[in-house]
């Protein structure tokens, strides 16, 4: 794995982290008490700290990262195990 296919992956981990973990520690205007007019209750209050879960998403995406690129780098999982023109036999299994 070159280092643009690893900074490629780690942005496809890290934004599909990002959508996972975005609703967490988050408290909205009804849990509050104060709904802004205008707004809906389960709009963010203002408490809401974006800082922090960026963070925690960073940290758990450099985790699931490291697990993945672990993986391709030790040659445990090749193209071939994942070639499933090959496997189900509607080609060849030559690049």
């Amino acid at each position: 794995m070159g280092i643009v296919t690893g900074l490629v992956v780690y942005a496809i981990v890290w934004f599909m982290s990002l959508f996972l973990t975005l609703p967490f520690f988050v408290r909205t205007q009804g849990d509050e008490g104060e709904a802004a007019r205008g707004t809906s209750q389960s709009a963010p209050a203002s408490s809401f700290n974006l800082r922090r879960n960026l963070l925690i998403n960073t940290a758990i995406a450099t985790l699931i990262w490291a697990a993945i690129a672990g993986i391709i780098l030790s040659g445990r999982v090749s193209i071939e195990d994942i070639n499933l023109f090959a496997l189900f036999g509607m080609g060849d299994s030559t690049y």
